[in-house]
């Protein structure tokens, strides 16, 4: 296949991919617009992750304190200090790099897994700070989110706007504002390992003493990664917050952070497309199962003593998780791209090229 075939395809893939990103809120049902808004706030915060993990090698178990700082703060700017929520929203982010910024000097002098038990005081602290300190937070109840509102349109179940005979209420309206916040997020962090900072973070990834004899000052990356993550986990904060319409201490938890390290690790590490498919696989697939879990094989009828279909979800959720572990290990999308090289030569071997050899002069 030509380099102008493979284009092409790609092109036509995009477009349609597209194409349904744009049409899903005049089909799919509040569930599903639920769903995949909170799968798109994790892909901004998958993309964030990944690029401390995946394309630097720095390990960190903090992540969700970062989301926490980015949902609370934008609550606290838009409802007690009355910011604009758009304003707000930025702020928020700032506020979330700036905690990143005052734990970078333990990021870019700890690596590995020195680094990741470091981050595991992010989220204790964290967690102190969301139960207790209440009229900031609201303790174990949380806060209310305030709807984003920009050049007057408020992303919020208000009447009056009806599209092609559909209502958009606040999760049809939050699903456009997620994709384009998505897929800023996306081109950003493709830049960045596109350039020569992203050649420099692999480099202290793969070759860290060769990073350091080429000039490459290792600390001062690591801990300007370490920032730019946590502005990415404050910005899937602020999504998150306002797709759920309530910040709640319980999740932004230790569990979110092992969450957010299997998107990574099941999408592909170092590479944006990996980290928003592992996302959508790890948001989608439990929901998909729980949804449909009377219908599964591993479901016994109540009563018997069986699975129960919330374990039986659980059970094949595990399984899926290890299945790609084991077998992919450049993660779903390294699979992906295996199969655009593979399937070219298929064809080759299929439909060889049937025009005749040319005759040989005597």
């Amino acid at each position: 296949m030509s380099r102008r075939s493979r284009w092409i395809t790609l092109g036509a893939v995009w477009g349609v991919v597209v194409v349904a990103a744009v049409v899903a809120p005049f089909y799919l049902e509040g569930f599903w617009l639920q769903t995949g808004l909170f799968a798109m706030s994790a892909a901004v915060g998958a993309i964030g992750i990944n690029l401390l993990t995946g394309a630097t090698g720095q390990l960190s178990l903090g992540h969700a304190f970062f989301l926490a700082v980015g949902a609370y703060a934008y609550v606290y700017l838009s409802t007690d200090v009355g910011l604009p929520t758009p304003l707000a929203a930025v702020v928020a982010v700032i506020l979330a790099g700036v905690a990143g910024g005052l734990f970078s000097p333990i990021a870019g002098r700890l690596k590995g897994a020195y680094l990741g038990i470091a981050t595991l005081a992010l989220i204790f602290g964290g967690q102190h700070v969301l139960f207790n300190a209440e009229p900031l937070t609201g303790g174990y109840n949380g806060r209310a989110v305030p709807p984003m509102e920009l050049f007057g349109f408020v992303f919020a179940d208000s009447p009056g706007l009806v599209l092609l005979n559909v209502p958009f209420g606040a999760l049809e309206r939050l699903w456009f504002l997620g994709l384009l916040v998505l897929a800023a997020a996306a081109a950003f962090a493709r830049g960045v390992l596109r350039g020569r900072p992203g050649l420099a973070m692999n480099t202290i990834r793969d070759h860290e003493i060769a990073a350091g004899v080429m000039g490459v000052p290792v600390a001062r990356y690591r801990a300007g990664v370490f920032v730019l993550s946590s502005m990415y986990g404050g910005l899937a904060g602020v999504l998150v917050a306002l797709v759920f319409q309530r910040a709640v201490p319980d999740y932004f938890g230790f569990l979110l952070s092992l969450d957010y390290l299997a998107m990574i690790v099941i999408g592909g590490l170092g590479s944006v497309a990996g980290a928003v498919i592992g996302a959508v696989f790890v948001s989608l697939l439990p929901q998909l199962l729980t949804r449909y879990s009377d219908a599964l094989p591993l479901v016994a009828e109540p009563g018997s003593g069986g699975v129960s279909p919330a374990e039986a979800a659980r059970i094949l959720y595990g399984a899926a998780v290890v299945t790609v572990v084991l077998f992919l290990p450049g993660g779903l999308h390294g699979l992906a791209t295996r199969l655009r090289r593979v399937i070219p030569r298929i064809k080759e071997l299929r439909w060889p090229n049937s025009a005749p050899a040319p005759a040989s002069r005597r």
